[in-house]
């Protein structure tokens, strides 16, 4: 039997179960409005969540050219990534920042960097897959705790020794929309002499003061810091900020940084527009109309018994549905009244947590949240 053969068969498979994927093609800017296969719809799938993936500031380019030619250890360090990272670290009021490709490299990097085999990860149950792979390649104990229980993670702290121990989190849980209870998973930390490792991917640029996340917000400082630029930064990358050891570890012994070519410099410098944008006045307004669209669906979703326990204070609404199939229906249905809103299954959910993944922007609309409230009526209610 040949490979594709082989392939094949397990496609079919994934069809059968509902669990196929497939690429949809935009045709034009992230925003509220998209290009989705040919068709103008509403977009409730992004995570550019103030809208920056098109701001006039970040259409920049660098006078140091496309590519950076080499990994940032050989010849690739160039004075846009430098210029980047102070200003990260400024945003955060760190010592330091390093620059990842990305939040998926940048999580392996940072644990396999840290944790080894005489050490013990402690994991929260629902952490992005990018902090379950880099648990994984550190060959360090995993321990997995109830989803922001901070009773269980106390019993595991207490329960499982080892050379180094390690909390990470996500700071906003990318499927869900709740927030860790990150104030009480420091005391942990602290009581049993663990170090907290947070990832606030989908917090960057929207919770906290000058949207510097919920450990800013929290007033909580953790041990290593990661984020991303490519959400609400509306960029590519992501970065780490924390002390200059910290950083200098890493930049010696994170292989996903070490073993890459460095950023292309034109991100480099449009991330840290987006980062002046985020973090000034027009951030502010930004995040004022993203907290009013947040309110209107959140209310809606309350009329309509449709939101999930946890959500309603970050841009992520999940709509429970459970079965696959009955999922895909439901974004046939809305796609065809013009609304799109990606069903997520399984593995990026737990099986049976199937849900459609509602995402709002600052850039919505009154307008686009009513009408995405009348399609859910028409079409999934229904």
């Amino acid at each position: 039997m040949s490979l594709d053969d082989i392939l094949g068969r397990e496609l079919a498979a994934l069809d059968a179960q509902g669990l196929r994927r497939t690429l949809r093609l935009v045709g034009s800017p992230q925003g509220a409005v998209i290009d989705l296969d040919g068709r103008s719809v509403l977009n409730f799938s992004s995570n550019n969540y103030l809208g920056l993936a098109h701001h006039p500031a970040l259409r920049v380019t660098s006078d140091q050219g496309v590519g950076a030619g080499a990994s940032r250890l050989i010849v690739g360090n160039l004075r846009a990534h430098r210029d980047l990272e102070n200003a990260l670290a400024a945003f955060h009021g760190t010592d330091s920042a390093l620059l990842f490709s990305t939040g998926y490299q940048a999580n392996l990097g940072v644990l396999q960097a840290l944790a080894g085999p005489d050490d013990v990860i402690h994991s929260d149950r629902l952490n992005h897959a990018s902090i379950i792979d880099g648990c994984r390649l550190s060959g360090a104990r995993v321990e997995v705790y109830a989803h922001a229980d901070v009773d269980d993670l106390e019993r595991r702290l207490a329960t499982t020794p080892g050379r180094r121990r390690f909390v990470v989190t996500d700071t906003v849980f990318s499927m869900d929309g709740d927030r860790a209870p990150l104030r009480e998973i420091r005391a942990a930390c602290d009581r049993f002499d663990a170090y907290l490792v947070v990832d606030e991917a989908h917090a960057t640029g929207v919770v906290g003061p000058g949207g510097r996340g919920v450990a800013a917000d929290l007033d909580v400082r953790p041990d290593v810091h990661m984020a991303t630029l490519g959400k609400a930064l509306g960029t590519f990358g992501a970065y780490v900020t924390g002390s200059g050891t910290l950083v200098d570890f890493l930049a010696n012994r994170a292989r996903s940084f070490i073993f890459t070519t460095a950023p292309p410099p034109g991100l480099a410098r449009a991330a840290r527009a987006a980062l002046a944008v985020a973090g000034g006045d027009e951030g502010d307004r930004l995040r004022d109309a993203l907290r009013s669209r947040i309110a209107e669906i959140r209310r809606g979703l309350a009329d309509r018994a449709l939101l999930a326990p946890g959500a309603g204070t970050t841009p992520i609404f999940p709509i429970l549905v459970g079965d696959e199939r009955r999922a895909l229906t439901a974004t046939r249905a809305l796609l065809a009244r013009g609304i799109y809103a990606q069903a997520i299954r399984p593995p990026t959910v737990p099986p049976g947590t199937t849900r459609l993944r509602i995402s709002v922007m600052a850039t919505h609309s009154p307008e686009h949240i009513a009408a995405l409230l009348a399609a859910l009526d028409h079409d999934f209610r229904g």
